[in-house]
Parts: C-alpha cells; sequence; structure tokens
C-alpha cells in the first residue's frame, strides 16, 4: 500500500515505467488541452443548401445530446436504486449497532460503505436524520458519518471515467478529472476529523447557528425530479422508508420488499376497545377497567391501512426477491449509463470543432483579467453549486463534466473549482429538505445539513485559496499519469481507496482503540515519512543521505510498477488463452527477482 502512495507523489516516471514509443506519442506536456480541429467544410464555402443541412444536422445533434443526457441522468437514478435493493437492508443493518458508531473512525467509514452500498449520500444522510430524531443517534456521533458520505459519494465519477479508457491522453484527463473529488474529500476528512474529535469545531458552530435563528418549516426542492421521474417511476419505485426503519429498529421493516406496491393508501383510525396486560398499560386511569372474562381493558386508537391504488412500474407485479430485481437493474443501468455515455462523448466530440470549440474552451477555461483573474475560480464554485442545486445530485453533475475534461473541453484546473461547487450545491439541497422536516426534529435534522455544508466550506477554505494550497490537483495528475501506462491500476485504486481501505479501518476499530493506535499510528507515521521523503528527493535531495536521494536501494517491485504490469500481462493472456512462452519465462524470472529480494 505505501508503495502506491508513493507512485502518486512521484509524478515523474521512471525508464523503467515507460517506453520509448510512448514518450515520442505523446506531446511536451500531455495536460495541455488538445486542439479540436474542424475536418469539415467552411461555413463560408457553403452554399444555401449546405448551409440549411448543416444547421439541420446541428440541431438533430443538439437534440440526441439532450436526450443522452437524459437517459445518462436516469440511468443514474436507477443505478442508485439497484444498489439500494442489493445493499439497502445490509445499510441499515449497519446503521443499527449504535456501540461501533461511538467510534468516530468506524463512524466515518460506516457513512463510507453505506454511500457505497445505496449509491447516493442524500438517502444516507436521511437514515441518519431519521435515527438522530428518533433519539437512537446524537448529532455529535452523526458528524464522522456525515463526513463518510461525502467520500462515498465520490466513487460515481470515478466509475465513470474507466469508461473512457480507450484513449490514453483521454483516461488520463477523464480519471484525474474524476479523482481531484475524491482526493479533496479524503484530505478534508483527514484534516477535518482529528480537529473535530479534539475540538468539536463542526458540532459548536452549528448549534450556535441553530439557537441563534428563528427557524420556520420550508420545503424540499423538486427540480430535475419533475422530469426525470417520468421515465425512472416507470421502471422501478422503492420504499425508502423501510431503510430507515431498519436502522431505527423496526422489526416489521425486515420482512417487507423495498420494491413499492402500493402508491396510493388510506388510515382509518378507530377508538377500540383493547385488551392489555395491567393498568399501568391502560391509556388512562379513567378509560381502564376491569372485565371478569377479558381482564383490563382500556380504549384505544387503532389505526388500519388500505391499500388503494397500485404503482405502475416494470416490477410491481414481479415476484423476484430484492437482490435479484436489484441486480437486474444494476445490470440494465450500467449498459444504458456506458452506451449514452460513449454516445455523449462521440457527439460532443463531433460538435465541439474549429470556431465553436475555442469559444467554449476560451469561457470555460480562460480568467480574468489582471487582478481579477482569483475571482473566476471563485464564480465556477459558485457555478457548480448552482448547477448541482438544480440536478439535485452531486454525483450527476461530477459524472457529467468528466467525459468534458477527458476530451479537452475543461481543464482540470477548472474542472477542480466546479466540484467544489457541487459539493456546496448538494449540500444546500439537504438544508432545504431538512427545512421540510416536523417541528419536534427539524433542529436536529437541520443541525445535521449544516454539518455537511461546514464541512465542505471548511475543506474549501482548506485546499482552494492559495495555490500552493491545491493539492489535490498535483494528487489527481500523479495519479493520471499513472492510470494512463497502467489501465489496471485504477482498478486498484478503486477498490483500495473505497473498499479495502475503509474495511481495513473497520476492522481495527471494532477490534477497540488500543489495536487502532497499535496498528493504525505505525502505519500513518511510515506513510508521512514516504510523502516527506518524496518531496525532499524532488524538491531538495541535498537535505537526505545519499542511499535516501532515490528508491533504487529497494527492489524494482516495491518502487516501480512495471513487474506488476507484467504479471498483469501474464494474467489477461492466460485469461484469454494466448499465453506466449517467452512471458511466461519472463513472470517465472521476476517472481525469482522478488523472492530473491525478499530474502535478502
Amino acid at each position: 500500500m505505501h508503495s502506491g502512495f508513493l507512485f502518486v507523489l512521484e509524478v515523474k516516471a521512471s525508464p523503467a515505467q515507460s517506453t520509448m514509443a510512448l514518450i515520442e506519442e505523446e506531446p511536451e506536456d500531455p495536460w495541455d488541452l488538445p486542439e479540436l480541429k474542424d475536418t469539415g467544410v467552411p461555413w463560408s464555402a457553403l452554399d444555401t443548401r449546405g448551409k440549411v443541412l448543416r444547421v439541420l444536422v446541428s440541431v438533430g445533434k443538439l437534440i440526441l445530446l439532450l436526450g443522452f443526457l437524459y437517459l445518462f441522468i436516469c440511468s443514474l437514478d436507477i443505478l442508485s436504486s439497484a444498489f439500494q435493493l442489493v445493499g439497502g437492508k445490509t445499510a441499515g443493518d449497519i446503521f443499527q449497532d449504535n456501540s461501533v458508531l461511538s467510534n468516530p473512525l468506524a463512524g466515518l467509514v460506516i457513512g463510507v460503505l453505506v454511500t457505497l452500498l445505496v449509491q447516493s449520500s442524500s438517502t444516507s444522510s436521511s437514515i441518519v436524520v431519521s435515527m438522530v430524531s428518533s433519539g437512537l443517534l446524537t448529532v455529535q456521533l452523526a458528524v464522522p458519518i456525515i463526513m463518510g458520505t461525502n467520500i462515498g459519494t465520490s466513487v460515481t465519477n470515478t466509475l465513470v471515467a474507466m469508461t473512457q479508457a480507450g484513449e490514453r491522453n483521454t483516461f488520463r484527463r477523464a480519471f484525474a478529472g474524476a479523482t481531484v473529488h475524491d482526493f479533496f474529500n479524503w484530505l478534508s476528512v483527514l484534516a477535518l476529523l482529528p480537529l473535530e474529535i479534539a475540538t468539536g469545531y463542526l458540532y459548536v458552530v452549528t448549534k450556535l447557528i441553530i439557537e441563534s435563528f428563528d427557524i420556520h418549516n420550508g420545503e424540499a426542492p423538486d427540480l430535475l425530479n419533475v422530469i426525470t421521474d417520468v421515465l425512472t417511476e416507470s421502471v422501478i419505485q422503492l420504499d425508502e422508508s423501510i431503510i430507515s426503519g431498519i436502522a431505527t429498529g423496526d422489526r416489521e421493516a425486515r420482512s417487507k420488499s423495498l420494491v413499492k406496491k402500493w402508491c396510493q393508501t388510506s388510515t382509518n383510525t378507530t377508538l377500540m376497545n383493547v385488551t392489555v396486560p395491567t393498568q399501568d398499560d391502560c391509556t388512562s386511569p379513567t378509560l381502564c377497567w376491569v372485565d371478569q372474562q377479558l381482564g383490563w381493558v382500556t380504549l384505544k386508537n387503532i389505526s388500519e391501512t388500505y391499500n388503494v391504488q397500485k404503482c405502475k412500474h416494470l416490477f410491481v407485479d414481479v415476484n423476484l426477491p430484492d437482490l435479484a430485481v436489484g441486480l437486474i437493474l444494476l445490470a440494465l443501468s450500467l449498459l444504458v449509463l456506458c452506451s449514452c455515455l460513449v454516445f455523449i462523448v462521440k457527439l460532443l466530440n463531433s460538435m465541439l470543432k474549429g470556431q465553436m470549440a475555442s469559444i467554449i474552451k476560451q469561457i470555460l477555461n480562460t480568467d480574468f483579467p489582471f487582478p481579477f483573474g482569483w475571482v473566476t475560480g471563485y464564480i465556477a464554485i459558485l457555478v457548480g453549486a448552482g448547477m448541482t442545486f438544480i440536478v439535485q445530485s452531486s454525483s450527476v453533475f461530477t459524472s457529467a463534466i468528466t467525459p468534458l475534461v477527458g476530451i479537452g473541453v475543461i481543464s482540470i484546473e477548472r474542472a477542480y473549482p466546479l466540484s467544489l461547487g457541487s459539493n456546496i450545491g448538494t449540500t444546500t439541497t439537504a438544508v432545504l429538505a431538512a427545512m421540510a422536516s416536523p417541528g419536534d426534529s427539524l433542529a436536529n435534522a437541520l443541525q445535521i445539513a449544516l454539518v455537511h455544508f461546514l464541512f465542505n466550506i471548511s475543506g474549501i477554505a482548506l485546499w482552494y485559496p492559495i495555490p500552493f494550497t491545491r493539492i489535490p490537483i498535483r494528487l489527481a495528475k500523479g495519479l493520471g499519469n499513472i492510470t494512463a501506462s497502467y489501465r489496471w491500476f485504477a482498478i486498484v485504486y478503486i477498490i483500495c481507496c473505497f473498499f479495502l481501505l475503509p474495511l481495513f479501518v473497520f476492522s481495527l476499530s471494532l477490534a477497540g482503540w488500543p489495536m487502532l493506535v497499535g496498528v493504525g499510528v505505525p502505519m500513518l507515521l511510515t506513510l508521512i515519512i514516504i510523502v516527506v521523503i518524496n518531496v525532499l528527493q524532488k524538491k531538495g535531495p541535498g537535505y537526505l543521505p545519499a542511499a535516501l536521494q532515490s528508491w533504487d536501494f529497494l527492489p524494482l517491485w516495491a518502487h516501480s510498477l512495471e513487474p506488476w504490469d507484467k504479471v498483469v500481462k501474464v494474467i489477461t493472456a492466460k485469461c484469454s488463452g494466448k499465453l506466449n512462452p517467452k512471458l511466461l519465462l519472463m513472470l517465472r524470472h521476476q517472481c525469482m527477482s522478488v523472492v530473491t529480494a525478499t530474502s535478502v
């Protein structure tokens, strides 16, 4: 794991990591935005018929682009529903263990894992709100979970970037544009979680805000869903209250299906005589008496729910378990999502050419003239927040700009503030949604939403205002360079950062603080030492001993991906049934080298 971090920080590739052919093909700076040249006939050279035809074709492409974008957003919504069907009840069970949630690190990891399972930070946040409102969880314990939801929701655009692995430089830019969001979230947690544990900064500030204002109930926004629900609700509708019910300890919710069967119900409340075990169980002393045959009897309001109208979606009459429905929807939504993304990229490539491309790139990537150039990034943050507020999902917005970064329309330096704005936009939606909560739970629900908002604002204050602190951009570019040469490393990154690392920290948290400190602190110190040495090797090698001025004293497999790349090539060749004998001999030689170096 430490060598993986070493590769990300060391952007400059060693000779063992590249070939001369690759160096000759790539430009001097692979991060320069490509020129999207117009290969068609100039507008001035067209006759009237040609001009009309070009306008009609352009309008047709625009309509197709909007149609594919609509399907792309709907497929993300259905993908979220599929993940909830597959792992929603498990997410509810995870939240139910309050003893584990009392550990801040465990709460952080649970926020990550649950958001990965349901693929929606708003859903996982709503579960937290339900638990706080019902008294099962305090706001202090909910703060690390909210931080974890920020990390979990950023995996979607990283997966979207994987669909652009066909062209090297496109994948380099797309993966960096997606992971800059990941690095911002991870670095914000690394900085703010210890501060929160030590001082309660987020809890105290949001508590003061809640107590200082007279807050009235509002209504949650419902903007883009008005358009997308027409399609998504005809495919699947879920009863998300079941997940919250499981988390809050409702035993009946465990046996219910998440697939919504009845969209309209009616509740009838009747005052009835009810038998109770003792007098203490009576509604009141005046409404309590003894029946010679039944025992203690009292009057109680009994509510019965009647089904009125069945839902109208594809799976309403399908007798399949939630897992099966979820897997079907998962496969279909991924197929539609990837197909739409391919068509969107091809349409954008065909539309953004020549003068149109230069105008759009100039608008998106040019800074204001001196001395107001610094304002541009903050306007991009506001644009990202506004667009996310409109689409009501940071995943949708960041997934939409990822292919634009890949084809070179948006630079990673501009994508970074747009992603930061999307983090703010999704929390403002949560604040308005919290204001629609009932009066008794309004304060807690709103405080949790404000914690999420303040967390992102604090992260931006740490990692954006000063250019030197924009570390996520440098880390994302380093990772982009690695994945451009070794595309399999993108899969390793996703598995390690979003699954193995959270599960490892969660396991240590379950073992208790002594185990967490005993194992975690040495690993963290080792990582810090590696980072410091990497920085000194690049900036000031003279400060280091001669042996540490490079990593060449380590075996090649410990500081280069080249040996691992050979292993991956052999495995893929074997799986495809085309195993080259020379490649097999090379692998054996490499394994012997690894064994020899390890024994030494």
